[in-house]
């Protein structure tokens, strides 16, 4: 079956030398431009506009406006995993995100979890 959905990738290291699989995610780009998306955030390299570190949560908050718009779908699925410290901020991009649309982020995500749409896996 041919997957016709988006599977957008946010991979964070601390140096582009740990950056896992980077040619093949490439590919999968290269191959699929409409069907998987890849941002890479590397904290000791990259920095935002701001001048602050490249981690997954700084990065994220570029797209923000459209990560929101797909946790409103009810096909979105979130795999999260790593450090716990990039749940934290990843709440903080969501919670006033989620204010303007009148929502409480933390009830909401707790819906996420229960219909199995959020899946965190952080130590």
């Amino acid at each position: 079956m041919q997957f016709n959905g988006l599977a957008w990738l946010f991979l964070g290291v601390p140096t582009s030398s740990s950056l896992l699989y980077k040619e093949e995610f490439e590919k999968m780009k290269e191959k699929a431009p409409e069907n998987f998306r890849l941002d890479f955030a590397v904290s000791r390299e990259q920095t935002n506009e701001k001048g602050e570190k490249m981690y997954i949560q700084t990065r994220m908050a570029q797209y923000a406006e459209e990560l929101w718009e797909l946790l409103k779908k009810d096909n979105t699925f979130v795999y999260m995993c790593g450090l716990k410290g990039m749940e934290k901020g990843i709440d903080e991009i969501m919670v006033s995100l989620a204010a303007k649309d009148g929502i409480d982020w933390m009830e909401y995500k707790r819906q996420l979890k229960k219909s199995e749409q959020w899946n965190v896996e952080v130590y």
